[in-house]
């Protein structure tokens, strides 16, 4: 009797053990041909992404397996923090510098050829991520020039930004945003834009519905008051329901609030321990799973599937960004060319 129970209690062990197993969430590191530091990522489909980086560096995959790298011509000193795609051959990517190195190039042909579309004509400005609501209207948005962070908009799929002369935007003392993965800033619906900055006393996510004409910011929980500490990432499921994430780049495995959850459309927000602990420099929604968020940073990788108020770690591979086309299928880039593919299983799967 005991050996049968022993039996049958070491074989349900075994098969527990084994489903646990099959259900652990992955990456799966793959050859990008460039060792070029990368943070920004685009996902079209399943098949169809982009990425960014350092010395003018693009990258582009078709298929969903291998990647393409090449570079800008005559950009080879432009960091690309930020890359928006269309589809498989038109992408607009963003260059983060002080004044003119802060530039945005568009491909209509798959990187074959690239055009200069403008460059920051401010000599202390520095931009640090754009997003777009639709294939042609889109928002930038940089550090404080004159006590103001900027922000401009393009209607025409990034050939020409219009300033906006935008209320609201006034910085706190030593405020600014951190252009480490393309989503400091972010859209939703066809009007709602966020912001999120830090390095000031607090942390702070500014919220328009105008697309950039007015704003309004409210403080998180997030720690700031130092230059490395605050906000880095913000992500909307839908105009209420949003995440921030962040923490301090100096410290990568520093314990503490590193995330915070609203219900309100970023009026208020309230404090979440993103796992793993430490720095987490993005956070993006999941599409096809409506409350599903993955966050991530050089503290490495997490997953939330209730709108980011509880999270399970993913991963500790320290990673820049990610971006997914659907709940199985996504990528993260990051340090030395990092390039990593989701192998699942499914973040709406339970």
């Amino acid at each position: 009797m005991f050996a049968r129970s022993a039996l049958i209690a070491a074989l349900l062990s075994a098969t527990t053990a084994s489903v646990s197993a099959m259900m652990v969430q992955e990456w799966q590191p793959t050859p990008s041909g460039t060792t070029a530091e990368l943070r920004g990522l685009s996902v079209v489909s399943d098949k169809v992404a982009w990425a960014s980086g350092a010395k003018g560096t693009v990258l582009r995959t078709v298929d969903g397996a291998t990647w393409q790298a090449m570079q800008v011509p005559d950009a080879d000193k432009i960091d690309f923090r930020d890359i928006h795609a269309i589809d498989a051959k038109t992408a607009i990517v963003m260059g983060a510098g002080p004044g003119a190195a802060s530039r945005i190039y568009r491909t209509d042909d798959g990187g074959r050829s690239w055009r200069l579309m403008t460059t920051n004509q401010v000599a202390e400005g520095f931009w640090d991520a754009m997003a777009f609501w639709d294939k042609d209207n889109g928002i930038l948005f940089g550090d404080p020039v004159k006590g103001s962070f900027q922000v401009y908009t393009t209607s025409d799929g990034g050939a020409s930004w219009r300033e906006v002369a935008a209320k609201g935007l006034e910085a706190m003392p030593s405020e600014g945003a951190f252009a480490a993965s393309g989503t400091c800033l972010t859209v939703a619906g066809t009007r709602d834009a966020w912001i999120a900055t830090g390095g000031g006393a607090n942390s702070r996510v500014f919220h328009s519905a105008d697309r950039g004409k007015t704003w309004r910011a409210a403080s998180t929980p997030i720690p700031a008051g130092a230059p490395a500490r605050g906000v880095f990432s913000v992500a909307f499921l839908n105009p209420k329901e949003g995440f921030a994430a962040g923490g301090d780049y100096k410290e990568t495995r520093m314990a503490g609030i590193n995330g915070a959850v609203t219900a309100d459309g970023g009026a208020t927000w309230t404090p979440v321990a993103v796992q793993p602990a430490g720095y987490m420099s993005v956070v993006v929604p999941v599409p096809g799973a409506p409350r599903a968020l993955v966050a991530g940073g050089l503290a490495g990788s997490g997953y939330s599937r209730d709108g980011g108020k509880s999270w399970t770690e993913l991963d500790r591979t320290p990673l820049n960004t990610v971006g997914f086309a659907n709940p199985s299928a996504g990528w993260a880039v990051g340090p030395k060319g990092l390039v990593m593919k989701f192998i699942g299983p499914a973040l709406n799967a339970r």
